[in-house]
């Protein structure tokens, strides 16, 4: 079991305790601080984290901006990747294709949903991520191409 998922199972059992991983994961990597990102459920297989529309994330047609919306693609899909690959492996995202299919005028959630059967070697993968609205309206897809490696 990834550290990460391991971290989440014990937090998620205290009060608050998805509140504190969330903050976890932004201590070990600042930049997804600037979405404020809420873990919803993380287990192999599965990621789902929701992000608030405020002004520090909007466009200037009040909209949630798009690379806003595209960190909480690599959030959820890089953890999702993170708790499904095995513990000796490793991840990073090599790039990313985003299809923007509705102005995201509210909270918003990204679902990452990967099979195990396709990372279990090294090798690159698409990890789909669809970021929906508070009405479960899809937003934005992304592909993200990610790099599975042996760890050093």
């Amino acid at each position: 079991m990834s550290r990460a998922l391991s971290s989440y199972n014990v937090l998620n059992r205290l009060p608050f305790g998805k509140f504190l991983f969330s903050k976890a994961v932004c201590f070990t990597a600042p930049y997804f601080r600037s979405i404020k990102p809420r873990f919803v459920e993380l287990k192999p297989g599965y990621c789902e984290i929701k992000m608030k529309k405020r002004r520090a994330v909007l466009n200037h047609l009040k909209s949630v901006h798009a690379i806003a919306m595209c960190n909480l693609c690599e959030l959820a899909g890089g953890t999702a990747l993170d708790v499904t690959i095995p513990g000796h492996m490793r991840w990073i995202p090599r790039g990313m294709q985003v299809k923007y299919l509705k102005m995201a005028k509210t909270d918003l959630m990204g679902t990452c949903t990967i099979r195990n059967d396709e990372v279990q070697k090294p090798g690159s993968v698409p990890v789909t991520v669809h970021v929906t609205d508070r009405n479960g309206i899809e937003v934005m897809t992304a592909v993200i191409d990610m790099h599975i490696t042996e760890r050093k």
